[in-house]
């Protein structure tokens, strides 16, 4: 091939220079030639283009010629013969005229006598025997021996016409099919420019190990390749990036090639991550294009997918600035804006039209900076999302694996590194990087998905996207030892052996097939087991059909399970074929490392990753299925570390909200401070000045902080990864028992992501915005309703959290109607599932549902702060603040049908109720009597603040139940008055017995209450007597005042009856207390006082209630007092009216009654009760 341009050598100037005529460099010089040689083979140009970029390979010989003399093109005499004195290696026959040789050693070797370097050159060879033999070029220097002839040297190049390859070190297939041996002659056309490419080697051989030199790399090869990119446009307007690549793929060794990338990729790493933030980014986009333009070659790209760039996903984060000065935010936001309006417990009110001019002038140019430096940070974001598609692209099969297949199996080890390293930060990723990382491949998963749609319009959108249910039971994808809703996947497989999940159609058949291994490498063939269907274990259930509880729930969960080992072998069959015996099929769980492009997308039949379509999965192309598990993994990402990066992040937000607040009580004081004192003007004048500074500070970083986390794109990419998720979780709901191996951290991120959109992104975002917002609310009200209490769910904190979310979910208007909308018949299962008895489950998480239900509809119960607080410290912004009343009416109408309706559900729900408030007012007064024991000792003592927790809980807790009591008793009366009920009488009884303990131990003049509230303990504020007093004052104004005249009248007679009822506990209520035991300096408690929270119309009825249990008790203590003989020997305060079978011993029925709901035994004797009937004492004669 003729060369093209360049200078043209004489031949008296020019010879070949021996190793003696080297300089021996030091490594200064090595990068100083480096340099050199890179700038000058391959120029920058400032017009980027093709021509720009063509290579000068003319030049190439200055590095190894001298001048002498010499022929056009050509070196040496003009016959060419074979050199017989020194260019030979191994024992040779050469003929007299040295035109013909006989190789009789291994690998023998001679060279000819002349060499070329330009022009066109035709060679004649005669090959006259059979075997292996190589033809080629190479340099002067190049040595052979007898194990490394011409083309095993990086300084030659040889053809194998035998094999028909080329050499260079490594071999390729290269020319045609047919053999060169097998011919009498032939004639070897060179398919390039010979000398060019031996020159090549040559230099390459000399700067190889250079480009292995991290110092070299990083000042000199990544310096030079950031110049050819300084000349702006596009990557793609630089090829010589690609060009350069090529060369050094060809012309040096893979593994000095593969630790150049590597130590350029981490120079990078360290650039990127070290470099100072400018106002316009430029470092970080600098460093960003040169990556890119590096990953647009296939080969390199590949390579450095493989070395694990996915380790440091530095290169898309974007890292928030310590000083704002050296960010340039100063310039970019030079006016800031902070919210100086704030409501009655110290919230922002964002109303603008209450904004005076300045405030609105100020607030525009602050919003306007930040628009500023969104638009730069989005110029990085697009770089990065580039770096993704370049890295998910499926398409480059030329040499070798596809690109996506390989970030696949990285990406999933990467996630089982971070999930089993969680308690060792030192190894994870910083969750910084992994919020900013998994933006931007969200971004780059919706680009391929959608351009799939497009090509293939049968498919569903990213709009719809979801993971399909196959991915959590066919065990193609590893989900390490995470918790299944079932339990562990080793719980599982024990649990489910033996069981076939058969569709009623007969359409679908999955039997579980277990490997046992100890290395995944080596796979055993599974045992397969046949189950005829109608040989089907009685514990099989129907796939869609309601679940009955085995018993295998209730078993604990096991040890934590080794590597993922299990695998389902899916069979199906059409539904008009006849049920048979599955299929064998053998299927092994291959590594993360050893999967392929076939394994992932599937071919031929087989659908890869979703292996084992449900009956009730609907036969449509989602996407790629390689897009499918990706996605999988950022649902995983999401639940690793992103959502509590996201919480962390708002306290930037918190403080701005926090030295804003300062600033405006600093302001007030200045305004009010008087003239006469200058000196604490001053003092509070510095105060402003700081707190002013601070905030212009916060603010700025606050824009930044914003921009990069919280904007509006950020928002909809985690309002989308919601929607995945409550689609996910209803395609698994839909299949039956098969929802248990499906792993947990779906259902965290659908609860985690709505809360993170509910309070991390306001108020700079609404959530109200979003599109769809009120469907996805009802969605994921629905999913909470049921599954918070699904039996296939068996782990204790995914329970927990589902009972939590669902707390949350009614505190709120907007999800509490989304709570409503959901349909009729899951609601009354919800209300069902709340109803259950309080025993061995956690009951506190339900009782706080109920009372949310019903706050805002409780007497006195209306409040959004605790009245005793205001009323000591009315100025205290940090007291714990209440959520506004929202009550549901809707879903207390379906709490009274289902307690009206159940008898048996509401005497075992009240029960459990009345039990639970025993217990926790009884270890409340325990604990406030150690709590007194220890303040009361001379020498100074400290109470645990654990115990001062615990004591609170157990207030809180028992006010809350009694409030669920008075929800009950309000909506439902009947359970408690209407006796012909069986348990109604019991229930009033063991009511009034409660009600009448707490009044009596709260309501004592100088008691052990009244000592501990005074002594106003931190961690015991919210312990007062109006919140209890209240909750009893409202149970008994139902029962006394707002029920019938029959059950006022039975309410009365149970309460009066009962030995504990006092009526000055009832007049305590009204302030009307005993006045021998009241003090001057006294302060009582009284309703009246509360005028706030407590309507007239309540008060009249507490005043009603008074003036009638005055009457009724006066009428009780003239009336002709029992005999002894003949009140019930068990609790002396009722008359005897039972009678127990077969012993006759005798008692009251409300004693008797509750005795029988836990045993069988008699008081007396111990002869077990077989029934029990009325008893009237006999008249007397």
């Amino acid at each position: 091939m003729s060369s093209k341009g360049g200078t043209v050598l004489s031949r008296r100037n020019y010879r070949l220079a021996s190793d003696t005529d080297k300089p021996k460099v030091t490594g200064i010089v090595n990068e100083k030639l480096l340099s050199d040689y890179l700038h000058h083979v391959f120029p920058a140009s400032s017009k980027p283009g093709p021509a720009s970029a063509a290579y000068r390979l003319v030049d190439y010989p200055r590095f190894l010629l001298v001048f002498g003399s010499m022929i056009e093109g050509c070196l040496g005499p003009s016959t060419v013969v074979l050199d017989h004195s020194s260019g030979f290696e191994g024992l040779l026959f050469v003929d007299d005229d040295l035109l013909g040789v006989i190789g009789h050693s291994n690998f023998s070797s001679i060279r000819a006598t002349t060499c070329v370097y330009k022009g066109k050159w035709v060679y004649e060879v005669l090959i006259s025997s059979q075997g292996l033999m190589q033809i080629g070029w190479c340099t002067l220097n190049c040595r052979f021996n007898q194990e490394e002839g011409v083309g095993d040297t990086p300084d030659s190049y040889a053809y194998d016409g035998n094999r028909v390859r080329k050499w260079n070190v490594t071999t390729t297939n290269y020319g045609k099919e047919e053999k060169l041996v097998e011919r009498d002659s032939g004639v070897w056309q060179i398919q390039g420019d010979p000398t060019i490419l031996v020159t090549l080697a040559h230099i390459f051989n000399h700067f190889a190990p250079l480009m292995c030199k991290v110092y070299l790399v990083e000042d000199v090869l990544m310096n030079f390749l950031l110049s050819i990119l300084e000349g702006g446009g596009s990557v793609e307007e630089h090829p010589l990036i690609q060009q350069l690549l090529d060369l050094f793929w060809l012309l040096m060794e893979d593994h000095e090639v593969s630790e150049c990338l590597k130590q350029l990729m981490m120079s990078l790493l360290r650039a990127y991550r070290f470099s100072p933030i400018i106002p316009d980014l430029g470092f970080q986009i600098h460093y960003l294009r040169l990556t890119t333009a590096i990953l647009r070659h296939e080969k390199s790209r590949k390579y450095l997918i493989t070395f694990d760039v996915l380790r440091s996903v530095v290169f898309f984060y974007i890292k928030t600035p310590l000083r704002v000065k050296e960010a340039g935010l100063e310039e970019l936001i030079p006016t800031t804006w902070w919210p100086t309006r704030f409501d009655k417990e110290g919230k922002d009110e964002r109303d603008t039209r209450e904004e005076t001019p300045e405030e609105r002038l100020r607030r525009r140019a602050y919003e306007r900076g930040c628009h500023r430096l969104k638009k730069r940070i989005e110029v990085v974001e697009e770089l990065q999302v580039q770096i993704l598609r370049l890295m998910l692209n499926n398409k480059d099969k030329g040499t070798g694996e596809a690109s996506r297949y390989i970030f696949l199996n990285k990406f999933r080890k990467f996630l089982q590194e971070n999930a089993s390293n969680r308690g060792n930060p030192t190894v994870l990723c910083p969750p910084e990087y992994m919020v900013c990382f998994i933006h931007r491949l969200i971004t780059a998963i919706r680009s391929y998905w959608d351009e799939g749609k497009r090509k293939s319009p049968g498919s569903i959108s990213s709009e719809d996207a979801y993971v399909p249910p196959q991915l959590f039971y066919n065990g193609k994808v590893d989900y390490f030892d995470l918790q299944r809703l079932g339990g562990l996947l080793s719980h599982l497989k024990k649990t489910l052996k033996g069981w076939d999940l058969l569709q009623p159609t007969g359409s679908f058949i999955v039997l579980f097939i277990y490997l046992s291994m100890t290395d995944l490498n080596q796979p055993k063939v599974p045992a397969q087991k046949h189950i005829q269907q109608n040989n089907r274990p009685s514990g099989a259930v129907a796939m869609g059909g309601a679940l009955a509880r085995p018993s295998w729930l209730s078993s604990p969960t096991l040890g934590r399970a080794n590597r993922f080992l299990s695998t389902a072998a899916v069979s199906l069959m059409t539904p008009r074929r006849p049920l048979a015996p599955p299929e064998k099929v053998k299927v092994r769980t291959l590594a993360v490392e050893q999967r392929t492009e076939e394994d992932i997308e599937g071919s031929h039949g087989n659908d890869g990753l979703l292996l084992g379509r449900p009956f009730e999965e609907p036969d449509q192309p989602i996407t790629e299925k390689s897009l499918l598990e990706i996605l999988d993994g950022v649902v995983m990402m999401y639940n690793l570390s992103v959502h509590q990066q996201l919480g962390k992040m708002v306290v930037v937000s918190d403080d701005v909200h926090e030295y804003a607040v300062a600033l405006k009580d600093t302001d007030e004081k200045i305004a009010r401070c008087p003239s006469r004192r200058p000196d604490i003007l001053e003092e509070l004048q510095k105060t402003q000045k700081v707190f002013a500074e601070k905030l212009n500070h916060l603010s700025r970083r606050l824009a930044w902080i914003n921009a990069t986390i919280y904007s509006k794109e950020k928002m909809l990419d985690v309002y989308w990864l919601l929607q995945v998720c409550i689609r996910t979780i209803e395609h698994a709901d839909s299949t039956g028992s098969l929802f248990t191996f499906m792993p947990e951290f779906y259902l965290n991120v659908a609860m985690n992501s709505y809360s993170a959109l509910k309070n991390y992104f306001s108020p700079s975002n609404c959530m109200e915005e979003l599109p769809g917002y009120e469907d996805t609310l009802a969605q994921l009200a629905a999913i909470l309703a049921k599954h918070f209490a699904d039996p296939r769910i068996v782990g204790t904190d995914i329970k927990d959290s589902l009972m939590q979310a669902l707390a949350s979910y009614v505190c709120y208007p907007q999800s509490l109607r989304a709570v409503e909308r959901i349909p009729e018949e899951q609601r009354m299962a919800m209300m069902r599932n709340l109803l259950a008895p309080y025993e061995q489950r956690p009951w506190a998480q339900t009782n706080w549902i109920l009372v949310r239900l019903w706050r805002g509809c409780g007497f006195g119960y209306r409040y959004t702060r605790l009245p005793h607080l205001l009323k000591t410290k009315p100025e205290d912004a940090n007291l714990p603040s209440l959520q506004k009343p929202c009550p549901s009416l809707l879903l207390q109408r379906h709490m009274a049908e289902l307690l009206s309706q159940d008898k048996d559900m509401a005497a075992s729900f009240l029960n459990s109720v009345l039990n639970q408030l025993n217990w926790a007012f009884s270890e409340f007064i325990g604990m406030i009597q150690e709590i007194q024991q220890a303040a009361e000792w001379p020498e100074r003592n400290f109470v645990d603040t654990r115990q001062l927790k615990v004591c609170a809980t157990c207030f809180d807790l028992s006010v809350s139940l009694l409030r669920v009591l008075e929800m009950t008793i309000t909506l439902v009366p009947e359970i408690f008055l209407d006796w012909t009920r069986p348990s109604a009488e019991l229930l009033l009884r063991r009511l009034a017995q409660l009600l009448n303990q707490v009044l009596n131990r709260v309501t004592a003049e100088r008691n052990l209450f009244d000592r501990v509230v005074n002594l106003r303990l931190p961690g015991l504020e919210s312990v007062d007597h109006y919140p209890i007093l209240v909750a009893v004052t409202g149970i008994l104004v139902r029962i006394l005042v707002d029920s019938d005249k029959q059950g006022i009248s039975r309410a009365a007679s149970v309460l009066l009856s009962d030995p504990c009822f006092q009526l000055r506990s009832i007049q305590y209520l009204l302030g009307e207390g005993d006045a021998r035991a009241a003090s001057a300096d006294r302060k009582h408690f009284s309703l009246h006082t509360y005028t706030d929270y407590i309507s007239t119309e309540e008060e009249q009825k507490v005043e009603q209630m008074l003036t009638f249990l005055t009457e009724e008790s006066k009428q009780a203590a003239a009336s002709t007092p029992t005999s002894e003989d003949d009140l019930c020997p068990i609790c002396y305060a009722h008359s005897i009216s039972a009678i127990f079978k077969p012993c006759s011993h005798k008692s009251c029925k409300a004693c008797i009654n509750q005795h029988l709901m836990n045993n069988k035994d008699c008081f007396f004797c111990k002869a077990t009760i077989t029934g029990v009937d009325d008893y009237t004492k006999p008249a007397s004669s």
